[in-house]
């Protein structure tokens, strides 16, 4: 079984979760939601390792990834 670590953070201008990996070449992609985000990632992360020969063609085995989340916020008191 591969297993990848997706590193996702919170871009507070662009309002948007922002993934990459060091495990998957090439991937830098975004979504409005972690959820969407997670989607995103099911299709993009085969694609990606498929195209750069991480993943033979005709392997059928699972690809398992850890989105791994970071989010800063700040607490204005009065």
């Amino acid at each position: 079984m591969n297993s990848y670590k997706i590193e996702a953070f919170w871009d507070e201008e662009a309002l948007v979760w922002v993934a990459e990996s060091e495990d998957v070449p090439g991937l830098a992609t975004e979504a409005n939601s972690l959820e969407n985000l997670s989607q995103k990632l099911k299709e993009i992360i085969p694609e990606l390792l498929l195209s750069n020969r991480v993943i033979l063609p005709d392997y059928r085995g699972t690809i398992t990834f850890e989105l791994i989340s970071h989010r800063q916020e700040l607490i204005q008191l009065a």
